[in-house]
């Protein structure tokens, strides 16, 4: 039985149905709010239509495949020596006819092991995952709408990966994360803000980690538990990645607590919420975010939190932004809507303007 858009479709009308169940899909995920309250939608006019475009991440979903979906086919899969079928390009989209595809098998041995943060194998006895719905206290909706279940297992919604099972993934279907996204102005001794000296834009810098398990600069975030609210676990992670809370004393904890509640309780706004082109993803799982930024105008929140590295994170470091920045995954993408939303630098390449 395959599940999209709520209801089941007939065998004999496969082709057809699933053509029109991906459009339904798309058309969803397409409503789904990318950004709170400071966003100021620009009316869809043909004048506005390519700035509209940049704006919203969602409305880039008709070319997710090239746009997302780059990192998830690469090889060997992270961790292992597993090599993943080659996917081409044109053969990405499940709407794609593929006879052939046969995809490597593979689930982590950490993951098989079933520590409290993975699902069970699909058809272990009394396991019966609830997918598309809150399922007790996992989340097993995705944040870009229903996504398909084919013979019991999730499918990829933005298409093959060359491996299915669940990789180093816990959760079948999406996998739910929240990064936080901390900026502040660059500044010179005198406190003054720095201008980039081509745009004219003054320089954002971002709390960066280089992660421990691929060397990678990636914005501080982890995995929402279950049961967890996202606001909590963003709190929480950039705790523990960049000022290392874990290690904290009582009483420094006592005073941690109190910064971290003043920066994540002022102004903030939801930079992206949905899939991630992460190089975990496989045909069943993959991995979903919210990332949102706190931004301290003044600077003066942050001078009391020393950045310290902890848990994942083998570095924390301040990164001034720019279009030059490699990321983890669909960080720099997050980082880029950061810089737009703020007025602030990001490339010597004008571009065409329609977003000044």
């Amino acid at each position: 039985m395959l599940l999209l858009a709520g209801a089941p479709y007939a065998v004999a009308a496969h082709g057809l149905a699933r053509a029109v169940a991906v459009f339904s899909f798309t058309v969803a995920l397409s409503a789904q709010p990318a950004r709170c309250a400071l966003q100021r939608h620009p009316s869809l006019s043909n004048s506005s239509a390519n700035c509209w475009s940049r704006l919203h991440p969602f409305n880039m979903f008709n070319n997710y495949n090239k746009f997302y979906h780059r990192k998830a086919l690469t090889s060997p899969y992270p961790g292992s020596h597993v090599e993943r079928s080659q996917v081409p390009e044109d053969k990405v989209s499940w709407l794609i006819e593929w006879k052939d595809y046969n995809p490597v098998e593979y689930t982590a041995v950490s993951v098989l092991a079933g520590p409290n943060w993975a699902d069970p194998q699909i058809n272990d006895k009394g396991f019966s995952p609830k997918f598309n719905e809150r399922d007790g206290e996992v989340e097993r909706k995705s944040l870009n709408g229903l996504y398909v279940v084919e013979n019991g297992r999730p499918q990829n919604p933005v298409g093959r990966t060359g491996l299915t099972g669940r990789g180093l993934l816990g959760r079948w279907g999406p996998n739910h994360a929240a990064d936080p996204v901390v900026t502040r102005w660059k500044r010179d001794r005198s406190g003054n803000k720095i201008a980039h000296p081509v745009t004219g834009k003054n320089i954002l810098q971002f709390v960066a980690i280089k992660r421990r398990d691929c060397g990678e600069w990636a914005i501080p975030g982890g995995m929402v538990d279950p049961g967890e609210k996202v606001s909590a676990t963003l709190k929480r992670e950039f705790g523990e990645e960049a000022l290392n809370s874990l290690q904290k004393l009582p009483e420094e904890k006592v005073e941690l607590e109190k910064q971290l509640h003043k920066l994540f309780s002022q102004e903030h706004f939801v930079v992206y919420r949905g899939y991630v082109d992460d190089p975990r993803n496989t045909d069943n799982a993959w991995m979903e975010t919210e990332a949102v930024n706190y931004h301290d105008e003044t600077g003066e929140t942050m001078d009391n939190l020393p950045l310290e590295a902890g848990d994942d994170a083998g570095t924390v470091k301040w990164v001034d932004i720019s279009e030059k920045l490699k990321l983890y995954a669909n960080h720099s993408y997050f980082i880029k809507l950061v810089t737009e939303e703020r007025g602030a630098h990001w490339s010597e390449d004008p571009g065409p303007g329609c977003c000044e």
